[in-house]
């Protein structure tokens, strides 16, 4: 079936993240964003998916609405692959990794819930595995700059069933403050540090914690394409994970042919949507590395990671941001309870968006594109 319309809106919900709201990319991060997009068929079937994200979707929604989904439009929706390669290379000159190919990623997810929902079956057994209904999650705190917050939170998450809680904080104190306040209890402690530092800082702050228990270090290196630099990180013997910003297949092949990561990173909504996440997945089983996916979102992004999740070999732990939300247009879904998520069974990506939430939430105005807009 042809692609008729592509469009693109964003919902704004309040939340209560636990501490003092942070700034992010220069701006207060008091509400959740989701930059939502809704790709239709000649024959009425609608299917969702969600492009990155956050801070950056003026730009994202900007690239998606004058460059990226008017090369979609009347083309084949079933034909992702072929449309992945069209569209990326298309954009190539534009930027490898960034706001075009974030746009693209929103549309591929919502073609795989298209295809779903034309087969009759959910996503994650067109991806190959049919028998996974529930993942475990990880708890991953908002930055407080507070050792005590941290750890309050990380003991509140302990408290709500998580077995996994993620830092971002900076300090070797905030770790193990955190530590402390879940002693005795069977849970394990991520720090995310988002590239703070140049590599003889890394290695400092890993060598001062190396004997921590820290069940992995995240993205300690700036800048994030310093492959060689992450590998030295790694040598201090502290499991590393990363992938977020990497720019592909391609990206992923530098870090493994570096020797630089235990846990590869892929973010479906940033890396081209869910065919090149399952690539990048492949290429890391090839290489021994085990796949734990980036997914701090709570849109279709999320629940394809669920499916994602559920496909893979190996069960993956799921990222879910710690804040309780006012509403959210794909609960229960982007709730876990006792950390632990339901993968949802239903065609497609099994959960289409609560139109009342929707409506309440809706900043601004729909933008649709069709053939006509797109001539």
């Amino acid at each position: 079936m042809r692609i008729v319309s592509v469009e693109s809106s964003v919902v704004s919900l309040p939340f209560d993240m636990g501490g003092p709201y942070a700034r992010f990319a220069g701006k207060l991060w008091d509400r959740l964003e989701i930059l939502l997009v809704r790709v239709e068929t000649e024959d009425g079937l609608v299917g969702w998916g969600e492009a990155f994200g956050h801070a950056a979707i003026p730009a994202t929604r900007a690239a998606l609405d004058t460059i990226v989904a008017p090369l979609v439009i009347g083309k084949h929706a079933g034909d992702i692959s072929a449309l992945t390669r069209s569209v990326l290379h298309s954009t190539h000159l534009l930027g490898r990794n960034g706001s075009y190919v974030y746009a693209w990623s929103g549309i591929e997810i919502a073609l795989w819930d298209l295809l779903g929902k034309r087969a009759g079956l959910p996503v994650h057994q067109l991806l190959g595995n049919g028998s996974r209904t529930q993942l475990e999650a990880y708890s991953s705190l908002l930055a407080y700059g507070d050792a005590e917050i941290a750890a309050r939170n990380t003991r509140a998450a302990a408290d709500r069933g998580f077995r996994y809680v993620k830092l971002h904080e900076t300090t070797r104190d905030a770790l193990v403050r955190s530590k402390e306040a879940v002693q005795g209890r069977d849970v394990q402690i991520m720090m995310d540090v988002n590239c703070a530092w140049d590599v003889p800082d890394a290695l400092d702050m890993a060598q001062s914690m190396c004997g921590d228990g820290m069940y992995w270090f995240e993205e300690p290196v700036w800048p994030p394409e310093d492959a060689q630099g992450l590998a030295r990180v790694r040598a201090c013997g502290i499991p590393i994970a990363a992938g977020e910003n990497v720019a592909g297949l391609q990206g992923f092949r530098t870090l493994l042919e570096a020797g630089a990561i235990d846990i590869a990173q892929p973010s479906v909504t940033k890396i081209g949507g869910i065919g090149d996440t399952m690539r990048v997945a492949a290429l890391c089983a090839a290489n021994g590395v085990r796949v734990v996916p980036h997914s701090p979102y709570f849109g279709p992004g999320f629940i394809a990671t669920l499916h994602i999740g559920a496909a893979l070999p190996q069960p993956p732990l799921i990222e879910v941001l710690w804040m309780d939300m006012e509403a959210n247009p794909f609960a229960p879904y982007v709730h876990a309870v006792d950390g632990m998520l339901n993968v949802p069974q239903g065609p497609g990506l099994g959960c289409d968006p609560d139109a009342e939430v929707m409506s309440r939430y809706r900043v601004g105005d729909v933008h649709r594109i069709t053939e006509e807009a797109s001539v």
